[in-house]
């Protein structure tokens, strides 16, 4: 994996620009339902889900099998329909068509389009954006970068971190506010800011946070594309133990980890 400085002067490479245009179209579908008024129905997990979630994911899928006829393609929808597409290969797709749907649904504008592609169990190249922001977050192998509404991409990095400490990023609607606590005991914490879906993996790639702890629930559609774009920005997202994340495992749910930018 590439070092924490990004190619100064270069847009993303050809294949995540192609992931972005993707993202842009699913989030364009997103952005007319969210301007309307929707039902919001739930799934057999008691998760919520609406007419966003599946066009977003009907775009994404088509374009993808288009651009990639022969690689797998693992969804959240899909899967929800027992549509498990087969994670046992060296090379997949994980696609989480809308991040944070609760978000959607509360009109909190943090909720993203993911795409990520897995190669040999890690993340290797991933995009990430938020419709209502108009925000976009490429990355992998390459490096990172970001994109804000029509201007032009921007390489981004994680920060060291400052001496007033540690920016921490959590979760609006899920996790174990007891548990954070007693991982970040004795480190100093400068801030604690709430955030929804993958944003939260992507502030600490673009050097405005430094730490993500996730107690509690996630599938690997929830991280891949993020997890991608920290790793292009120089951090790592690892579990409890200190081992990156993996994908491509035994079940769809992630265990407990850590997103971290340069500090530790």
């Amino acid at each position: 994996m590439p070092s924490h400085t990004p190619i100064d002067g270069k847009s993303p490479p050809s294949l995540l620009q192609e992931l972005a245009a993707i993202a842009v179209l699913a989030g364009q579908a997103i952005l007319k339902i969210y301007a309307q008024d929707f039902a919001v129905r739930r799934k057999s997990d008691e998760s919520p889900v609406t007419e966003a979630d599946e066009a977003a994911e009907a775009i994404i899928l088509e374009r993808l099998k288009k651009m990639d006829p022969t690689t797998p393609i693992v969804s959240e929808e899909a899967a929800a329909n027992c549509h498990l597409a087969d994670r046992s290969g060296r090379r997949f797709w994980l696609v989480d068509p809308l991040d944070g749907t609760k978000e959607f649904v509360k009109r909190s504008g943090e909720f993203t389009v993911n795409i990520g592609l897995i190669e040999d169990g890690l993340p290797v190249q991933g995009v990430v954006l938020a419709p209502v922001l108009n925000l976009l977050f490429a990355g992998g192998r390459d490096g990172a970068w970001k994109k804000e509404g029509d201007g032009p991409w921007m390489p981004i990095a994680c920060r060291l971190v400052p001496d007033d400490g540690l920016s921490v990023v959590a979760s609006r609607s899920h996790g174990d506010p007891d548990k954070i606590n007693a991982y970040l005991a004795g480190r100093r914490i400068a801030q604690l800011v709430k955030a929804g879906s993958s944003l939260k993996i992507c502030r600490i790639a673009e050097g405005t946070a430094d730490v993500y702890p996730r107690f509690g629930p996630t599938s690997e559609w929830d991280t891949a594309a993020g997890h991608a774009v920290l790793l292009g920005a120089g951090g790592r997202l690892e579990t409890l133990d200190g081992q990156p994340l993996r994908y491509g495992k035994d079940s769809i749910l992630n265990p407990d980890f850590v997103a971290w930018g340069l500090g530790r």
